[in-house]
């Protein structure tokens, strides 16, 4: 059995798949790191942070309940670069935290 995660999340980040497409990511500081890793293997073309320290409003928690409910942070053997996938549901909550902290 697979243990998940208890991430708490911080900031937003916007991560270049490597078709070139973009996607905007909550995320915190530990997972930033990963994807910096999976960057420098190639995996992903690049990650930025778009904004640290975000506020831990209602959405945030929502979204943090369901990515540990439902992902596990990489370790750093990481050999591919996993995009957390949204529910419909999880879509919304993600662009209310975008709107809260003034992103896209």
């Amino acid at each position: 059995m697979t243990q998940k995660s208890h991430e708490t999340l911080t900031l937003i980040e916007e991560i270049t798949r490597l078709d070139g497409s973009t996607y905007v990511e909550i995320s915190n500081m530990v997972q930033n790191g990963r994807a910096e890793l999976a960057a420098e293997r190639k995996l992903i073309k690049q990650v930025r942070i778009l904004q640290l320290n975000i506020p831990h409003s209602v959405h945030v928690i929502n979204y943090e309940n369901y990515i540990n409910d439902n992902f596990t942070m990489p370790t750093e053997k990481l050999q591919e670069f996993e995009e957390w996938k949204r529910t419909p549901e999880m879509d919304q909550e993600v662009q209310m935290i975008l709107n809260e902290n003034h992103i896209g």
